[in-house]
């Protein structure tokens, strides 16, 4: 899978040190872009932090990538989707949880009619619920404007704009 994006520290902060990523634990993903019958865009609003995300998350042990990015949208927005094209991975070294996180990438179309999501406690506890961008545009928008009040946030807005605009061109 191409490499859309690499993160870093110093993205963010010029006087980072990105030479510590040498201990860093490794984490796989699976996110990405989710259209409904009518063309918009799946996000979650984390509220507490003041910036909008990609459903998505890690990856079981032994589960493949696909089944636990369609995992996740069922968790997250309560949705089946197919994968209708692989857009990337992104690497972020994520140096506040000594992490390195490798996300596969994908954009989906919605099958069926929505459910209800469940989502973990942690997600519930940071304001996390569903809403919807009219278009990729207008999702691209919104995470533009968002100002994430920490440093996760700050690297899960780059990602997932990242993403957003690689779907954008499978998108009519």
């Amino acid at each position: 899978m191409a490499n859309l994006l690499t993160i870093n520290e110093s993205d963010f902060d010029d006087k980072a040190d990105d030479s510590k990523r040498s201990s860093y634990t490794e984490r796989s993903a699976a996110r990405g872009v989710l259209l409904d019958q009518s063309g918009k865009v799946y996000l979650l609003n984390v509220s507490k932090h003041s910036y909008h995300k990609l459903p998505g998350g890690g990856i079981d042990p032994g589960e493949k990538i696909i089944e636990a990015f369609k995992r996740e949208l069922l968790e997250e927005v309560g949705c089946n989707g197919e994968v209708i094209q692989e857009l990337g991975k992104v690497i972020e070294y994520r140096h506040f949880f000594s992490q390195k996180q490798t996300s596969y990438c994908f954009l989906a179309q919605q099958v069926g009619e929505q459910m209800e999501s469940s989502l973990e406690e942690g997600e519930i506890a940071e304001g996390m619920y569903e809403v919807k961008a009219a278009n990729i545009d207008d999702a691209i928008r919104i995470l533009e404007q968002d100002n994430p009040d920490n440093m996760e946030g700050k690297y899960i807005q780059m990602r997932d704009i990242t993403i957003l605009k690689a779907a954008r061109k499978y998108i009519n």
